[in-house]
Order: structure tokens, then C-alpha cells, then sequence
């Protein structure tokens, strides 16, 4: 396969100067990234609001939910 730009540079500049940019990378020994399980309170809240209940919410009926329609057909 062929070498990438990046790869060939780097080659060339170990060649030429003696100089391994590689060691100067940082290499974290521990992860930045931390997971955590979500709690009850989180589960219930993501629960609650999952779909928007606009017309449920403390049981108060604040407009109308269904609007109905009614056509003349006879006319």
C-alpha cells in the first residue's frame, strides 16, 4: 500500500533530523470519558417527558385537546 502524506513526512524528518514526532504525542493513561448510569429520578423525568403531553400535564385541561368537525352532508 502506499504512504500517506502524513506518513512520508514524518519518515523524512526522522531521516533528516533524527527527530521522532511520534514521541511527542501525549498519551492519556486513563479516559476522559465517564459513563454513568442514569438515576430513578432521571428514568422518571425522561419518562414524563417523552412525549410532549401538553394537555396532561397535573391533570389540568388548559384548551382543547380534539377539535371536532362537523359537515352538513344533507345541505
Amino acid at each position: 500500500m502506499a504512504k500517506s502524506a502524513a506518513k512520508r513526512k514524518r519518515t523524512h524528518l526522522l531521516r533528516n533530523t533524527g527527530k521522532d514526532v511520534t514521541k511527542l504525542r501525549n498519551d492519556v493513561d486513563f479516559s476522559t470519558h465517564v459513563r454513568t448510569t442514569k438515576t430513578k429520578k432521571e428514568i422518571l423525568q425522561r419518562n414524563d417527558n417523552k412525549y410532549k403531553k401538553h394537555f396532561h400535564r397535573d391533570n389540568d385541561l388548559v384548551g382543547n385537546a380534539f377539535y371536532i368537525c362537523l359537515y352538513n352532508l344533507h345541505a
